[in-house]
């Protein structure tokens, strides 16, 4: 689901003719995928076995690659979204919608009984630290004209 969201919206970008946009949400989410994995070998912690998983899992449990890459691409989206938007109520729909997503997502992986509430906050803290770094080089840029501004707003 998140690579067809985070495709679906680099293909929105490309068609709005937004290239640089496109390659820094493309960049951000890999990066993220990329950190979520080196992490999970650094720490490769084993999942919980009190109850049987509620899914298929192959990979370690900490900190939890679902939960970080939600927060990584909802995050991330909600903010690229938001900053495009003029509205201060839809701003912050746009960015509740983001955390409500990633709170659901986390949520479950405890519901299924494949991670520990600690990997799943671990996920949701680093990814939404990925996802502001990410957001905050994405102003920056911005503002230095190497990636198109906002709507309607001139650098």
């Amino acid at each position: 689901m998140l690579s067809l969201m985070t495709f679906a919206a680099v293909g929105y970008l490309l068609l709005a003719r937004k290239h640089y946009a496109a390659v820094a949400v493309f960049v951000a989410v890999a990066g993220g995928l990329v950190l979520s994995t080196l992490l999970k070998l650094g720490f490769d912690r084993p999942r919980p076995d009190l109850v049987p998983h509620g899914s298929l899992v192959y990979t370690t449990s900490f900190p939890s690659g679902h939960s970080m890459m939600a927060a990584v691409t909802y995050l991330t989206l909600g903010a690229l979204l938001a900053r495009v938007e003029g509205s201060i109520r839809i701003k912050i729909y746009l960015l509740s919608v983001a955390v409500v997503l990633t709170v659901l997502v986390g949520v479950s992986r405890v519901c299924l009984g494949v991670h520990w509430p600690t990997d799943v906050a671990a996920g949701w803290t680093v990814g939404a630290a990925w996802a502001l770094l990410c957001s905050l080089v994405m102003r920056r840029l911005q503002r230095r004209g190497k990636v198109e501004p906002p709507s309607g707003e001139e650098l």
